[in-house]
């Protein structure tokens, strides 16, 4: 159910990785005519209740394309029985139908026939692009818990590719008829903070050959082949690992598959971009000062229990004692690590390198340059800015990073004083922070959407030691402000690799809106959400979020032989599914902790209308 926590196994096991370190765990865009397909069957809705299912049409006349390429039609489960120590394949399940949640308003009866389609476009978020070979990672910490590693990282690069096709495949919104405008990445685009990372991730926006190996040019050397049976070695036949021990089979040539070049087509839309804590820190949550054991040719597979327990303690603290404590752990025990082919490419990338990067017309791709950020961006170190996301759609990105070192987020004063501005200067009647109403008859009225990679319940007030001298603010700051702005329709956002909706209500019905959060790209459920934003005529809006996979084809190959870049693409997902915990935690192939209640996945999500009624 959205709003609620999930307490389950799986649940605890994503928390570990949002918070362990390195293995933790998008020119202006509008609608347009032309972009308008022939009508669509509209879902029949039956609205008793405050969520209610609108029933698809009977599975024996399956619906055409784009239907077939989201949630709605079918959508990827685990088969057989689930059984500790049994590896579970890849089926294609029964699509999700759509749910009308009604939470802060009414939907008037007839909409459907009544309703203007304003904007469409997708989200990607935390696809989490890994160099698995990084010196810097920490997946030692799996010798506290076999969930504390993913045995599919290696192959985030074929997956993220698979995405973008699928994105280039969708027709129309099933809800609006336009075509895509744009992609919009909630941030946690890459995993350790590195300037290969950065280059592979623009390079599967944008377009271009990539090859996600590291080091010496002819051999991986990681985890996965490092002779530890802590982790899988998917190429070893003798080895008998903790993985291939609950089920993880025996693939030869894996690891060369996983590491050689393979070409993305680039998004056929423009995108923009939203940083995250992966993005702007080392793992997510430490400092820059770690550099040179990022470039460096020692990579630690495994340590002593004590040593482990420290830094896993650390991670939790509010200051960086974490950085000086791995400092500490990899500088000790060096003469044990593994010796690996240092690489300058995986330096680490200060927010200047990140803007500058986004920056190169080099990474345009469909544009626009800069993918949300300018020059004013690069000049001021700020990862922040509006565009127009359709005519009368206004889109915010703001970042909520904590530079010094953290995984949790808020906002500084500068930046919330700057949300405040523009969020004014497009509400002609907003409120106070004392309720009072106030009036700006020159303001450009706008629908507003608010993107950011941290999610409200996310976001902390502890200082920031890279901005000593600026408050910073929470989740629960943030929606008070975005309260005070009818036009607000949805703040979007990623981070807890969950599926979850949740209504924020207002006692002025006005002020109320939704908070949109998808799960990763990186571990299941493998989502991206296909966005709708509707007129109603009626003084309603309504955002539809419906739920995309990758291209991958849900089943893999019976043997595991298909190591191409679609079967690679289609063993990633099933990987991840396979997770320790998490396939017998399922029921009837989902994980709803993970891939939420069925009004967190496909939905209608009604709010008063902004401008009009505002």
């Amino acid at each position: 159910m959205a709003g609620t926590e999930p307490v389950s196994a799986a649940v605890n096991r994503r928390r570990f990785l949002l918070v362990s370190g390195a293995t933790a765990a998008a020119g202006v865009a509008g609608t347009s005519a032309g972009a308008l397909l022939p009508r669509q069957r509209e879902y029949p809705a039956v609205e008793p209740a405050a969520r209610t299912v609108a029933q698809p049409p009977p599975r024996s006349a399956p619906r055409a394309a784009p239907y077939a390429l989201t949630t709605l039609e079918t959508t990827a489960r685990l088969g057989g029985s689930a059984h500790a120590g049994t590896y579970r394949r890849m089926v294609s399940g029964p699509g999700w139908p759509l749910v009308v949640r009604k939470e802060l308003a009414t939907p008037g009866a007839g909409r459907q026939g009544r309703r203007t389609p304003l904007a469409c476009f997708v989200q990607f978020t935390d696809l989490h692009l890994a160099d698995v070979q990084n010196p810097l990672r920490t997946e030692f910490l799996r010798s506290r818990g076999a969930s504390s590693w993913r045995a599919q990282e290696a192959l985030t690069v074929a997956g993220a590719v698979a995405l973008v096709e699928q994105v280039n495949a969708l027709g129309g919104g099933p809800n609006t008829r336009l075509r895509p405008a744009f992609v919009m990445t909630t941030g946690d685009n890459v995993d350790n903070n590195s300037a290969i990372e950065l280059e592979w991730f623009l390079t599967v926006m944008s377009g271009g050959r990539i090859t996600p190996n590291t080091g010496d040019p002819r051999a991986y050397e990681g985890a996965q082949n490092s002779g530890l049976p802590l982790y899988w070695h998917p190429g070893d036949p003798h080895l008998r690992d903790l993985d291939k021990r609950r089920g993880l089979p025996l693939i030869p040539g894996f690891l060369a598959a996983a590491t050689r070049p393979i070409t993305s087509p680039g998004l056929r839309i423009p995108w923009y971009s939203t940083v995250g804590n992966h993005d702007d820190l080392p793992g997510g949550c430490m400092s820059p000062a770690l550099n040179d054991f990022a470039v460096g040719s020692r990579k630690l597979l495994s340590v002593s229990a004590a040593d482990a327990a420290a830094y896993a303690k650390a991670l939790g603290s509010g200051d960086d004692p974490k950085s000086k404590v791995l400092k500490a752990i990899l500088t000790r025990n060096a003469a044990s690590a593994r010796t690996v082919t240092a690489d300058e490419r995986r330096r680490l990338c200060t927010p200047h390198d990140y803007l500058a990067a986004h920056l190169d017309p080099a990474h345009a791709g469909a544009g626009p340059v800069g993918h949300g950020y300018t020059q004013d961006n690069l000049d001021g170190d700020r990862m922040y800015y509006s565009f127009k996301v359709a005519e009368n759609v206004l889109g915010i990105s703001i970042d909520t990073t904590y530079r010094s070192g953290h995984y949790e987020g808020s906002l500084g004063s500068d930046q919330l004083r700057w949300l405040e501005r523009t969020l004014a200067a497009h509400s002609s009647r907003s409120y106070d922070a004392d309720g009072r109403l106030v009036r700006n008859t020159g303001a450009d009225d706008a629908h507003i959407l608010v993107f950011s990679h941290h999610h409200s319940p996310s976001m902390t007030r502890r200082p920031d030691a890279a901005r000593t001298d600026e408050p910073r603010h929470d989740g629960a700051e943030v929606i008070a402000l975005l309260s005070r702005f009818p036009n607000v329709v949805a703040w979007i956002n990623g981070h807890s690799h969950v599926n979850r909706i949740t209504p924020h209500a207002h006692a002025t019905p006005a002020r109320s809106f939704w908070e949109v959060n998808t799960a990763s790209h990186v571990d299941y459920p493998h989502h991206a959400r296909l966005i709708e934003l509707t007129d109603n005529g009626d003084g309603t809006v309504s955002l539809f979020t419906t739920l995309v996979e990758s291209a991958a084809p849900h089943r893999t190959a019976r043997d595991f032989d298909d190591l191409s870049a679609v079967g690679l693409a289609s063993l990633y997902r099933e990987v991840a599914y396979n997770a320790p915990g998490l396939a017998e935690s399922m029921k009837g192939g989902v994980q709803e902790g993970w891939a939420g209640g069925a009004g967190d996945r496909n939905a209608e999500l009604v709010v008063r209308g902004g401008p009009a009624t505002a």
